[in-house]
């Protein structure tokens, strides 16, 4: 065994040990020892400060020892590691933590301890990765993430998360830039659903640095969730995995161990496929004694033969959540076959969606080592099955099918880019949802203009009009006056308090304001125009684009 001078912040002598005598150690112990590896391969030493984690593979990183931050992460010969005098960390920093370690035959893992969280760090021979784990007990930490911060220059500084301090102006809340030529950038803006990335990076072409994400079993906000994957400047770089952050944030936090999530080194490609949470073989980790850590065995499946009464032409994903874990899967094109597996025992809320919005609620029960089988589900409660003498937008659960819906999700509404955010639109046969803006603020657009016509029958009777919302700011919802008749202010749904609309998210929870519309309301000469006009309420104040606002998924009126 390795003999160490136990004096604090005294280096620490070591036995070289070659793969064998190593591994007898280990065999010997019967668990996982403190065992030093040779030198010129995989393994790990200790400088004083920091442990030095070897790969063997050209990736060699360090963990210091009275944080747990990685403090150095040198791939052949290049360091990449650090901006602004700060390191890669859980949260912000953990501050003064213990940090431990122990190899257990090819990996080795750092155990980083703080109050009631756990972080764990290890390296397995002849990978480049650094895999990651992070146990949140409580409340302690109100966000919960790993940032890896990376030198800058090394990468190219560009994409909707990238700007230059130096240059660019800030147009809102610190973190929302507009660049010379009216374009707007932020670290908020990857546009990209939680459900639809693998990893997230950087390369030059010749090396490539990645954040492969975790299941987010333990994550919050579901499948559709946005939330700042990386940002580029020209003072440094950063990757994350964030699985709780308060932004437009719809759940509470979950608590328990989350991982392995890891940061891969390539030589200039995309990581390897293997690495994707869905497929990822962590046998391996099995036998490193993490507690919380739940394997294979100890997980099930859940299979559904399909459902029915899909719309065949929208995406549809199965969810499952509880108040330990969340998961989903997407449902096959044609017959909604689904199956899920990884779970972790315990019953779920299951929902169908049609794009991101709920068709469908049950639940399920899921058992360790078995898979659940379910028979087809019927989808019941779509919005859009039912008739409707015009229909603006589509009953999806976004504001997809409307005016600026895709650039939001990576620029702010004042990015040159943007089209007029006003949008009366006059309905007359063809689709004009393309005309009317997929926001609405009560200091930038109100009162926008639904203008249509009536037969003579369908004037002589009351109807109902719907209006679909994502989210909403500052609690702004739609009141609607048709013609002379005025609707009551409707109570505000329950939607995230923080920034949504300009920080790249439309995600919040959808709601469905119903208005019945008497018939006294209409014109009663079928040539002439009604007139819908929608005015965001709210009991709050703002300016601009930070004034109560809400996002449509979808207006009608049905017959």
């Amino acid at each position: 065994m390795s003999s160490y001078d136990m004096t604090e912040n005294a280096p620490r002598r070591r036995t070289l040990l070659g793969a064998a005598v190593a591994g007898t150690a280990l065999a010997a112990a019967g668990g996982i020892v403190p065992v030093a590896a040779s030198a010129a391969a995989f393994g790990w030493s200790d400088d004083g400060t920091q442990y030095v984690l070897d790969t063997g593979a050209g990736l060699v990183f360090k963990v210091s020892k009275s944080t747990g931050d990685i403090t150095s992460l040198v791939y052949k010969g290049k360091e990449y590691e650090g901006y602004g005098g700060k390191h890669s960390h859980v949260e912000s920093g953990l501050g003064a933590s213990t940090v431990t370690l122990a190899q257990s035959g090819s990996t080795v893992l750092v155990t980083v301890a703080h109050g009631t969280l756990r972080h764990y760090i290890a390296a397995r021979a002849g990978l480049n990765n650094v895999y990651l784990w992070t146990d949140k007990a409580d409340t302690s930490f109100t966000a919960t993430r790993f940032i890896a911060r990376l030198k800058p220059g090394i990468f190219p500084n560009e994409g909707p998360d990238s700007w230059v301090e130096g240059a660019d102006s800030v147009i809102e809340a610190g973190d929302v830039w507009r660049r010379a030529d009216g374009q707007t950038r932020s670290k908020h803006y990857s546009g990209v659903r939680v459900m639809d990335y693998t990893h997230v990076g950087h390369t030059t072409g010749s090396v490539g640095l990645w954040m492969v994400r975790s299941n987010h079993e333990k994550a919050s906000g579901g499948p559709f969730y946005r939330s700042l994957l990386r940002h580029s400047n020209e003072l440094g770089v950063g990757l994350y995995e964030i699985l709780h952050y308060d932004q437009s944030q719809t759940e509470p936090m979950r608590f328990g161990l989350q991982g392995p999530y890891l940061l891969a080194f390539t030589d200039g490609g995309a990581p390897d496929p293997a690495l994707h949470a869905a497929v990822h073989d962590t046998s391996w980790v099995d036998g490193l004694g993490i507690p919380g850590w739940v394997g294979a065995a100890g997980r099930g499946r859940v299979a559904g033969v399909g459902l029915a009464g899909m719309d065949a032409d929208r995406p549809y994903t199965v969810g499952f959540a509880n108040a330990d874990a969340q998961y989903w899967t997407r449902a096959t094109a044609g017959t909604g076959a689904f199956s899920c597996r990884g779970m972790l025992p315990g019953t779920y809320t299951l929902t169908v969606y049609k794009g991101e919005l709920a068709v469908h609620t049950g639940t399920v029960t899921v058992t360790a080592g078995t898979a659940t089988a379910l028979h087809t589900i019927t989808l019941a409660n779509d919005p859009a099955t039912a008739p409707a003498i015009w229909r603006i937008g589509d009953w999806d659960g976004t504001p997809g099918a409307f005016k600026n819906a895709v650039l939001m999700t990576y620029a702010h509404p004042a990015d040159v880019r943007a089209a007029s955010w006003t949008g009366n639109v006059v309905v007359d046969g063809s689709d004009v949802s393309g005309s009317f803006p997929c926001y609405l603020w009560k200091d930038v657009n109100d009162g926008v203009l639904v203008h249509f016509r009536l037969t003579a029958a369908q004037a002589a009777a009351a109807h109902t009009l719907r209006i679909g919302v994502t989210t909403a700011f500052l609690n702004g919802r739609p009141q609607v006056t048709v013609n002379d008749w005025v609707s009551a202010i409707p109570s505000p749904p329950t939607q995230p308090s923080t920034r949504s609309l300009t920080n790249g998210s439309y995600r919040g929870n959808n709601h469905t304001f119903t208005h019945v519309v008497p018939a006294s309301a209409w014109k009663t000469d079928p040539t002439q125009y009604n007139v819908l006009r929608l005015n965001v309420v709210s009991g709050s104040s703002g300016t601009g684009f930070l004034s109560p606002g809400t996002a449509i998924d979808c207006v009608d009126l049905l017959l």
